[in-house]
């Protein structure tokens, strides 16, 4: 089968269109299906909650857009925005946006990265979860408000500070084989290395999981996740950690 991939992203966003593709074409490898991949941009260039809350006001339009290319799943490439919306605002979101590709008239499972990453750690068994972010501490707060809330508890979070989003999408993701060790992973079931769909961090998944000895994910691994299993297909891939092993 031939499948359409549509991501809703922010405008200086360029790692969530370099590793979902990475991660389907790694999937091709092993499987028979077909991936093509389109996108729409909201305007965003800092990280403040001020140009999230306004992005995410952008998120209908592009919805509409990738409806019109008749995308097969549409991802909301952002996991921050969702978030600094408030607790448990992935749902609404899913929701809005789905509504809009109804009254387009051609309904599409919608995928959000904040929903994608809860529902990941749940399909992993997690309870006790670590994590890393590019955001300012007070962002980096409430994403681990928002995780607290979906019931995780969050032993620990590394707010690497770069408010910039251009500056987050430069960052060397084998830069994080040695960041991650400032985490204490004692009694921790899972370890996210990028709770950001900007930062880079798939070539450094399999190497820390074999590290450390437990699994390790990203917001962008869940994210492909949950397209695989909204798409109908097996959720699997030869990069990305435990959670794309097959055994989930």
């Amino acid at each position: 089968m031939n499948y359409r991939i549509g991501q809703i992203v922010p405008s200086s966003n360029v790692t969530m269109e370099t590793e979902i593709p990475a991660i389907f074409r790694s999937r091709e490898t092993i499987l028979p299906d077909r991936f093509t991949f389109h996108s729409s941009r909201m305007r965003m260039k800092k990280v403040t909650k001020e140009e999230l809350e306004a992005m995410d006001a952008m998120s209908l339009k592009c919805a509409q857009e990738l409806s019109d290319a008749h995308v097969d799943v549409m991802g909301y490439a952002c996991l921050v925005a969702i978030m600094s919306m408030g607790r448990g605002y992935h749902c609404v979101s899913e929701v809005n946006l789905h509504q809009e590709t109804i009254a387009n008239g051609y309904p599409t499972p919608i995928v959000t990265s904040a929903g994608a990453l809860v529902k990941g750690l749940k399909t992993l068994g997690a309870k006790r979860v670590a994590l890393i972010t590019p955001y300012m501490r007070p962002l980096t707060d409430m994403v681990v408000d928002y995780i607290t809330n979906e019931g995780f508890e969050v032993t620990g979070s590394i707010a690497l500070e770069i408010p910039d989003n251009l500056e987050v999408a430069a960052q060397n993701p084998m830069n994080l084989l040695e960041i991650y060790k400032r985490l204490d992973l004692t009694n921790v079931d899972v370890l996210v290395v990028s709770a950001c769909v900007q930062m880079p961090s798939l070539e450094a998944i399999d190497l820390i999981e074999k590290e450390i000895g437990i699994p390790v994910t990203s917001a962008a691994v869940c994210t492909a996740y949950e397209m695989m299993k909204r798409l109908g297909i097996e959720p699997k891939a030869t990069i990305g950690g435990s959670l794309l092993s097959g055994n989930y």
